[in-house]
């Protein structure tokens, strides 16, 4: 899991700063709600029809105990008791005061998160597969690839005031768990030839008009991808249409140009800009992989899961639910479902969340994610402590049998 250097401290903390400013400002007076709107919409604080809400990022889905710990005290101290659990692998909280966000955006910094880039029209929270690192069918983690494109795109200096908001998904498997071609653009780790590289999508998205994303490049070598990437946003933001705002998006400019065209243009870019890269950031992937090493497995016996499987039938079809293959022997991918019945998808309350971080921290080798549908996903979980997890989940009512 990748932990916040001095240099991540000191930016969000500066950050957060100045909103504090401006938001002391907002109260006073001295700004009106239209000249606070793209400061707050920088800092992820949409205004609703009753109350504010604040998106946090976070990114591609993974989250330690301790964060989930911060998010459930943030839940009970500025919000309403609950949080909401994202398709975007985010969370939500839909009730702050505006005078408490500054102080909530400080909470979160204390344990290496923010809500950056988390709305507006940037480059918003790269997702990934939120079986990365566990799954059995996996080319490549695709965690450090999604971190270095967030650090990337963090503030980037030209892609703050895109036409439309942008989305970027990341994947390293031939299963598509991260809905890659639903995103404008999404990157999938493959093999060629025994060498790594990258298949690009671009133009899918949802909404009013969705679309499916088109493949732009079928293989691109590891050492491109940064400039890949700035090739793409740099065509659109120039092709982009401002006029419409429900006509802005890639999805759009991909549909009225054709992918031939936009292939070319982005072609074109990447040779201009391919020079300018000159492997500094092939060196700082390979910082961040060492961040994402797997956990220490552990090698015991699996019995205790076999016959709580056989003899319990309310065990058995949470198990056919819920597990999924891992590539470690003994090992399985356990998700928590935030569907119960009759409540509304996504929705975690305090209490919750602290019971899934104790969870986590106890048995799943301190890592939780979050899906793309609004399941808590621990990723490392061994056979033989399912039958405990499967009952504290059931007596906090989190143990239901259904994960879409």
């Amino acid at each position: 899991m990748y932990r916040y250097s001095e240099f991540d401290t000191a930016f969000v903390a500066e950050r957060n700063r100045q909103f504090r400013a401006q938001v002391e400002r907002r109260l006073s007076g001295a700004l009106t709600e239209d000249e606070f709107k793209p400061l707050r919409l920088m800092n992820g604080l949409y205004l609703q029809l009753h109350a504010y809400m604040l998106r946090v990022a976070i990114p591609y889905g993974t989250l330690s105990s301790r964060q989930m710990r911060k998010l459930a005290e943030i839940a009970e101290r500025w919000d309403k008791g609950y949080g909401h659990f994202t398709t975007r692998q985010n969370i939500q909280f839909n009730w702050p005061k505006l005078n408490d966000v500054p102080d909530m955006l400080d909470a979160l910094a204390d344990v290496g998160m923010h809500a950056i880039q988390t709305s507006g029209n940037t480059i918003r929270n790269v997702t990934a597969d939120h079986f990365a690192g566990a799954a059995a069918d996996e080319v490549a983690d695709p965690r450090p690839v999604a971190e270095l494109i967030r650090q990337w795109s963090t503030d980037h200096p030209e892609f703050q005031f895109l036409p439309r908001k942008f989305k970027i998904a990341v994947s390293g498997s031939e299963e598509d768990r991260a809905v890659l071609r639903a995103h404008d653009l999404a990157v999938q780790i493959v093999e060629q030839d025994g060498e790594i590289g990258y298949r690009i999508f671009v133009g899918g998205g949802l909404g009013r008009t969705p679309m499916i994303g088109k493949v732009l490049r079928d293989f691109l070598p590891a050492d491109d991808l940064l400039p890949y990437i700035e090739a793409t946003v740099s065509v659109w933001n120039l092709l982009g249409r401002r006029d419409n705002k429900y006509k802005a998006r890639i999805k759009i400019t991909v549909h009225e140009h054709g992918i031939d065209t936009i292939r070319q243009l982005v072609e074109d870019r990447f040779g201009d800009l391919q020079p300018a890269f000159t492997g500094v950031d092939r060196t700082w992937l390979s910082g961040i992989e060492a961040d994402f090493r797997p956990p220490a497995f552990s090698q015991r016996d699996t019995g205790s899961f076999d016959a709580a499987y056989a003899n319990d039938p309310v065990f058995r079809a949470w198990a056919d639910s819920n597990l999924s293959e891992h590539k470690q022997d003994g090992y399985a991918i356990a998700q928590i479902s935030l569907k119960a019945h009759g409540a509304t998808p996504g929705d975690a309350t305090a209490d919750q969340m602290r019971i899934m971080a104790d969870i986590a921290e106890t048995f799943g080798h301190d890592e939780l994610r979050i899906s793309h549908e609004q399941n808590i996903v621990l990723p490392h979980v061994h056979k033989s402590d399912l039958p405990h997890i499967h009952a504290r989940l059931k007596s906090h009512g989190l143990a239901t049998a259904n994960i879409g």
